[in-house]
């Protein structure tokens, strides 16, 4: 009896308990419901390379990848927007989505800002027929738009902008009958606007800016009645504007800024555009008068421009309240005009301040046999204030006190650059090179013909289309002085574009790269490939790819494509990298005449190719060294100290010692894995160099171990060098540049660190007493005394080639303690 009690009152608890079983499985997503789904996502997964934290390959992908969507076990969705890939995936990326191509339940496709370069392949307009959402915004797309994506009759938005797409627009893509949002903007379509396009009635967003297409607009257009929003603008596109444009009455913003439209503007064509917000009809060929403004009702937030054209007559006194009116740069005339929310500058108007010349007004009216305001009133500049003759005493008095402060600094400066230049008169004399000042400019038109004998000329053209039209998705990092790109160029060579924009960077800041590069090229080097100049506003230089970034990114590398895990680089790799970069400055600082510093020594300027071989970049901060002789005088006469790492002005130091600064950050990252030390100068970081380089101790190895990075795993031969790259590092970070070492001494050291502190350690009387048998322990601890016997006393060092091409100084495995050429 117990029992039955018992199973009647556990009964409905079961039936409860099953029903919310039943309830939650059916309400969760279902994995994909054919294998063949599955497979063609993980398939996907591999063809795109998408990082495994993203799509975990032993989860389920409608429950755990991210981007998925499915509707009871069938694929609809897919957003690869925010995806990235591995380094194996960015090798060679592609549209290579054809494992899709069984997927027919997908609903919405989502590629925006992932890279895809190619074209968009024609089964997709085929075989996704359930298609309702196509987005490959700022993809890289190229190629024609396939005929067949007109055959998706469920389409509802097609977002193609910011790609290279060429051709022209099918017309196959009158079936479209239900599109509502259409963006081809920032293309390279050609051809004319098809007449077709009046079929898509649905149409709210027609945006077809920034491309190359010409002609007129097609009047079929005004059919549009569910038109909001109508961008032409950036095109060549001619001819008069179709009055039937006047249609559309639920359009919003309109815009056809910038064509070769022309004719008459008629009131007709704004009449009925009431609920109007945005209205551009700006850089254009447009004449006759203006239309009338007053009929856009919702004026208080209207934005009205029909600036660069060819407007003229009498403007109307009743102009709206608009948000902003736009007239200027017309031949507009009449009385004075006086609105806080109207730009009316070069126009003809009276009394107002910025308008043309009576002659420019005058003669345009008179070619085009109109009458002109002969009461016209050039604009008066502002009246002359006329000093008292006591104020023009306290002027002269200044003036001439000025000049006399100016002739003693004269005087003082010539006798100090005097010994100069009877030194550099010997140095032509003798057919040497003289040395360049900082800052000297350099003209163009010599570098142009320098440039033919050791790279390549490239077009504009060509850069557009290496980089996709410098797409966002191209975009490397903002540099110093430009942009960085990738691009791959017509015959699949990938290669690296800086874009300089003159108007913001420092004039001559690519001269000094193709200076350097002119007096012959170096390993160490990064290669310069081409360059492109046509532009007077934009520089364009073009160097070799390296496939393992900076050192930044490279110094932590994703190894597991499973876990997505981190492996730091090996010591041998690290060693490798600084004695690459070493031999680079070696190169700057003793090879080339005048010496060259590179004044932007971190991490993120050294490059690395596949093998990890070194290239430096970031080469356009180099110049030459200041002259010591001059800058020693005049830092004596100004009484400057010489410790300085910065000059007088705030710009960066032009000197040798600068550069080994610098490297020595590079060589504290290398040995503590901490990143970012070589590009931040904040108070903490130099807080922690000080803190570190307090640990680094010529004769206690064992405080190695509390700096080291402790992802390396080292053995004890090892741990000797990480020791002895410590303390080089220390050496060139010595607060003072005149005890820092010289690069060629600091390459000796890096390419046989063992010497460093291997040597035996004598006591500090015993060194006094014996200078030429100092240890190399000591010898970076005390540079003042270091390679007295070097056999490069005008600090130039002999090169002879390895067999990687590097320039190695010669007799560095013989040379002793010393610093001698053994």
């Amino acid at each position: 009896m117990v029992k039955l009690l018992l199973l009647s009152l556990l009964l409905p608890l079961h039936l409860c308990f099953l029903f919310f079983l039943v309830n939650s499985v059916s309400t969760q997503s279902l994995p994909p419901s054919s294998k063949l789904e599955r497979a063609a996502l993980l398939n996907l997964r591999a063809s795109l390379g998408i990082k495994a934290k993203y799509w975990p390959k032993k989860h389920d992908p409608c429950t755990n990848w991210t981007g998925v969507t499915c509707s009871n076990g069938t694929l609809t969705g897919l957003n690869l927007s925010g995806l990235r890939r591995t380094r194996y995936g960015l090798r060679n990326p592609s549209f290579a989505i054809d494992s899709l191509m069984n997927c027919t339940g997908l609903i919405s496709f989502n590629s925006s800002g992932f890279y895809l370069p190619g074209s968009i392949p024609v089964w997709l307009g085929q075989n996704l027929s359930a298609l309702q959402v196509l987005d490959l915004r700022s993809s890289s797309v190229s190629g024609p738009i396939p005929p067949s994506i007109g055959s998706l009759d469920k389409l509802n938005v097609l977002l193609l902008s910011g790609n290279s797409i060429t051709g022209s627009i099918p017309d196959s893509w009158s079936r479209l009958s239900l599109l509502s949002n259409l963006n081809l903007s920032v293309n390279m379509l050609t051809g004319s606007i098809p007449s077709s396009l009046s079929a898509l009635r649905r149409i709210k967003i027609l945006d077809l800016s920034s491309n190359s297409l010409s002609g007129p607009i097609p009047p079929e257009l005004g059919s549009l009645s569910s038109l909001k929003r109508l961008n032409f603008s950036n095109n060549t596109l001619a001819a008069d504007i179709p009055l039937q444009l006047a249609n559309l009455h639920n359009l919003v913003e309109l815009d056809l800024s910038f064509n070769d439209l022309g004719g008459e503007f008629s009131d007709n064509l704004t009449m009925n555009m009431r609920d109007i917000v945005f209205f551009d009809v700006s850089s254009n060929n447009f004449t006759g008068n203006l239309p009338d403004l007053t009929v856009f009702s919702n004026a208080s937030g209207v934005t009205l421009n029909f600036s660069n054209n060819k407007f003229y007559g009498n403007l109307s006194s009743s102009l709206p309240n608009a948000s902003l009116i736009d007239l200027s740069n017309n031949y507009l005339q009449g009385l004075e005009v006086n609105r806080n929310n109207t730009l009316l500058s070069t126009n003809c108007f009276r009394g107002q301040p910025d308008q043309r010349s009576l002659t420019d007004c005058n003669t345009f009216y008179v070619l085009s046999g109109l009458p002109f305001d002969e009461d016209y009133i050039a604009p008066v500049p502002p009246p002359v204030s006329r000093k008292s003759n006591k104020d023009l005493k306290y002027v002269f008095a200044g003036v001439f006190g000025g000049l006399g402060v100016i002739v003693i600094v004269v005087i003082i400066l010539v006798l100090i650059l005097k010994p100069c230049y009877k030194r550099s008169a010997s140095q032509r004399s003798a057919n040497v090179e003289p040395v360049q000042e900082e800052g000297t400019a350099i003209d163009d038109q010599n570098i142009s013909i320098d440039l033919i004998s050791f790279t390549d000329s490239f077009t504009y053209e060509q850069m557009l289309q290496a980089t996709s039209g410098f797409n966002d998705a191209n975009l490397i990092k903002h540099g110093h002085s430009g942009d960085i790109f990738s691009g791959r160029l017509e015959d699949g060579t990938e290669v690296v574009i800086k874009r300089i924009d003159m108007r913001s960077s420092r004039k001559d800041c690519y001269m000094s790269e193709l200076v350097l590069y002119s007096k012959g090229t170096h390993t160490r080097l990064v290669p310069l490939l081409g360059h492109c100049l046509e532009h007077e506003t934009e520089k364009l230089m073009v160097y070799k790819y390296m496939p393992n970034g900076d050192l930044s990114n490279s110094l932590y590398r994703c190894t597991d494509l499973e876990d997505d895990g981190l492996q730091s680089l090996d010591w041998i790799t690290r060693l490798k990298i600084a004695t690459g970069a070493a031999e680079g400055l070696a190169y700057l600082h003793h090879d080339c005449n005048p010496p060259f510093v590179h004044r932007d020594i971190q991490a993120s300027s050294i490059l690395l190719d596949n093998k990890y071989e070194v290239c430096l970049g970031s080469l356009s901060e180099v110049c030459a060294q200041e002259v010591d002789n001059n800058q020693n005088a005049i830092t004596k006469l100004l009484r400057i100290s010489s410790s300085s790492e910065s000059t007088p002005s705030g710009s960066l130091p032009a000197n040798c010692a600068y550069d080994v600064y610098c490297f020595g950050k590079v060589l504290l990252e290398l040995v503590t894995g901490r990143l970012g030390i070589s590009n931040s100068e904040d108070t903490s970081t130099k807080e922690w160099i000080d803190q570190t380089l307090s640990l680094v101790n010529n004769y206690d190895r064992d405080l190695v171990s509390k700096f080291v990075d402790q992802s390396l795993v080292i053995d004890e031969d090892l741990l000797e060098e990480v020791w002895a790259v410590a303390i080089v590092a220390k050496s060139c970070l010595n607060p003072k540049p005149a005890k820092r070492p010289q690069m060629a001494h600091v390459l000796k050291a890096l390419e046989n660190p063992f010497r460093v502190v291997r040597e035996e350690d004598f006591s500090a009387e015993i060194l006094r007493k014996n200078s030429s048998k100092t240890s190399w322990s000591t010898l970076f601890g005390n540079w003042r005394q270091s390679f007295s016997g070097s056999a490069h006393s005008q600090g130039q060092s002999q090169t002879n080639k390895d067999g990687n091409g590097g320039s190695k100084l010669s007799g560095r495995d013989n040379s002793q303690g010393s610093g001698g050429t053994g």
